[in-house]
């Protein structure tokens, strides 16, 4: 290649830290197709000057260019957005008139269901992926083009997707991208591959009454991801489903709708009322094993409203006769010079051996025993765990609350008998749609908490806690996950309403982010779905509700954002 001025040229970053020069003028598909073989797996988007594209977009100099493909988060969800809509497309052509539902992940797939007469069979999911594959192999373009909302609003209502005709009502833009394959036209919201030939990695798993849409392996993209049975977790998702059915509502249109009618203070009562005889059920599931159970645990990822829940807990305990006690993981941490160190070289919090263990346990057989211990607090300005004079004995009918990332983990309190333990799974297991073919990540949800709080209580931008996500993310993994399924219970801590409740204060958070961060990709992709949200006013909100632990105005924290 001549050599020329930088400012002539399109700077590709390529893997492993490498970069490269090319020539402009061209599609990001025709350059990607050329620096294809430096890239693990199949591109399927770029980000340029750190604004997200499709391949089908021209790029001319200078510009910056990071190819992405399947080893990058956005790069996955691309990929797995597109291999969804074949899969609509798929089901839409063998079953004309059946409503396919995309409902949640499971197992690393995503469960959907394809209501039709007969019901969904092992047969059907079988000839569903046949013409999945051959329409792989036909090598299809993904037909892209921009219409108006009444233009979009009639080809839905044609094809049946009534639920995108309710939604198209509160569209925020002058138009919306549509995408085909075949004749299904779609948009799912966001960025698909150009062609049906690079989705090649995929098997489809009858799970009844649904199936399960089993996407590419994170570590080796070239092959499928393990199937992981999580049996509570689905149970809880459908738990969810029949609260929605209570509530009225699955998808953000028809909540909009009721919004714009007036009913958004009923909807959170509803959804409130729903959490407290669900907090109430688990009070009195614990009751009746009292007093052979000594220790409650409660995990969950990062924003799932752990401290909140266990307060709620703790009070519905209260109600039932019992006197709990608490403790934190966080007050046994060892000196943090003896901290184990992450893969930056900085101390590792979220890893289980950052907690004194023969110490904790020895406390926590010491107090089932009826014995008085000295509880420490840790001190996270010195990094030493301190003795202030607190001294804690439990007494008949005082179980033990313990709420921390590891609690699920056995290694955490190998003291404890099993029978002595009750384990509590908590996350935001999102259930409403943006529509039935478009899911709303949990992980976006808790992300979003996330954002507002930091922003609120601990000084931190929007920017700073997008950029820290990855790494939380990594911990989750490999702390919280893999444990899930020990649980005794799990507890749904997701409001059916609260993306409308933090809309504006997180929308006011990720428009600081500009184009000048990689972190605007994902700053734009959450504006993106808030925008499908009518706002509810805050105020609406219970004091004791968990979303206030994010928003504030919580009665079981103070204005700095500690329990009391």
């Amino acid at each position: 290649m001549s050599a020329g001025p930088l400012s002539d040229k399109i700077h590709v970053l390529l893997p492993r830290g490498e970069s490269r020069p090319v020539e402009g003028g061209r599609s990001l598909l025709e350059i990607g197709a050329e620096l294809q073989p430096y890239y693990a797996a199949p591109i399927v988007a770029a980000v340029v000057d750190n604004v997200l594209y499709e391949l089908t977009a021209a790029v001319e100099p200078p510009a910056t260019v990071r190819f992405l493909d399947l080893t990058d988060p956005e790069g996955r969800r691309i990929y797995q957005r597109s291999l969804t809509f074949l899969l609509i497309a798929a089901a839409s052509e063998l079953f004309p008139g059946a409503a396919v539902a995309v409902e949640h992940s499971l197992g690393k797939g995503l469960y959907c269901e394809i209501k039709k007469a007969p019901p969904l069979s092992a047969a059907d999911v079988a000839a569903i992926e046949r013409r999945m594959r051959q329409l792989v192999e036909m090598d299809l373009p993904i037909e892209k083009r921009r219409v108006s909302p009444s233009e979009a609003a009639q080809i839905f209502r044609r094809q049946g997707f009534d639920d995108k005709v309710t939604l198209l009502k509160y569209w925020p833009k002058d138009y919306l991208n549509l995408y085909s394959i075949g004749g299904v036209e779609d948009t799912l919201y966001g960025y698909h591959v150009p062609r049906t030939g690079l989705l090649n990695v995929f098997e489809l798993k009858y799970y009844p009454p649904g199936l399960i849409l089993r996407f590419p392996d994170e570590e080796d993209p070239s092959r499928v991801a393990p199937f992981v049975e999580q049996k509570k977790l689905f149970e809880v998702f459908r738990e969810a489903e029949r609260w929605g059915q209570i509530l009225g509502f699955d998808t953000v249109g028809a909540m909009n709708r009721l919004i714009e009618e007036g009913q958004g203070a009923e909807v959170i009562r509803v959804a409130e009322a729903l959490h407290e005889k669900k907090i109430a059920q688990i009070a009195d599931i614990i009751s009746d094993r009292v007093p052979e159970v000594r220790v409650i645990l409660i995990a969950g990822p990062s924003s799932s409203g752990k401290t909140t829940f266990a307060q709620r807990l703790r009070i519905q305990l209260l109600v039932n006769g019992l006197r709990p006690q608490s403790i934190s993981t966080d007050d046994y941490f060892l000196d943090r010079e003896l901290t184990p160190l992450d893969e930056s070289n900085k101390p590792d919090f979220e890893h289980i051996e950052a907690v004194d263990l023969p110490l904790f346990n020895e406390h926590l057989l010491r107090l089932i025993e009826g014995q008085e211990v000295e509880i420490p607090t840790y001190n996270f300005h010195t990094g030493k765990r301190e003795y202030r004079g607190r001294k804690i004995r439990l007494g008949e009918n005082q179980p033990l609350i313990i709420e921390g990332i590891h609690s699920l983990n056995e290694a955490l309190t190998s003291s404890i008998p099993r029978r002595h333990k009750f384990k509590i799974y908590i996350s935001a297991l999102t259930a409403l749609n943006i529509d039935r073919h478009t899911r709303i990540h949990t992980t976006d949800t808790r992300l979003l908490r996330r954002i507002v709080r930091d922003a609120q209580f601990r000084g931190s931008s929007a920017l700073e806690t997008i950029r820290r996500w990855p790494s939380v993310r990594r911990g989750e993994e490999r702390n919280i996950f893999r444990f899930q399924e020990e649980a005794d219970i799990m507890f749904n801590s997701a409001l059916v309403y609260e993306l409308a409740v933090i809309k504006r204060q997180a929308e006011f958070l990720l428009e600081q982010i500009d184009c000048s961060h990689p972190e605007h990709v994902d700053a734009r992709r959450l504006l993106s779905f808030l925008s499908f949200f009518l706002p509810l006013d805050a105020a609406l909100v219970p004091s004791n509700s968990l979303l206030r632990e994010f928003i504030g105005q919580s009665c079981f924290f103070d204005s700095q954002g500690f329990c009391r």
